[in-house]
């Protein structure tokens, strides 16, 4: 399964992201591999309008089955993401990456 974080860096133990669109960095675990992979995704901040769904777009290439994050991603994206099949949880805005693994582990996030 792949895990995708919206992130303040790119490794283990960076702070999470609380926002979607607007999120720094996307860090993709992928538990059958035990790695990880990253995207960049800092240009969003250039956006006037329309990050969320620009965003979910990105996000669709990584193709992971997860997203953790802190707030959730907007109505547009919400929706994009739920098409997708993409399951997201809330409420790991104030985590590391590493925290927020676990506390999904332990079903301590909540679903979006």
């Amino acid at each position: 399964m792949k895990i995708a974080f919206t992130t303040k860096g790119i490794n283990w133990d960076a702070s999470m992201d609380s926002r979607f669109g607007r999120t720094k960095y996307f860090l993709i675990y992928d538990e059958n591999k035990q790695d990880f992979s990253h995207l960049d995704n800092r240009d969003s901040e250039n956006d006037a309008h329309g990050a969320g769904p620009k965003t979910a777009q990105k996000i669709f290439k990584l193709n992971p089955d997860v997203l953790i994050t802190g707030n959730g991603p907007g109505g547009n994206a919400s929706k994009v993401m739920e098409k997708g099949g993409i399951k997201i949880y809330i409420g790991a805005g104030n985590m590391t990456v590493k925290e927020a693994y676990e506390a999904y582990k332990n079903d301590l996030l909540k679903p979006f």
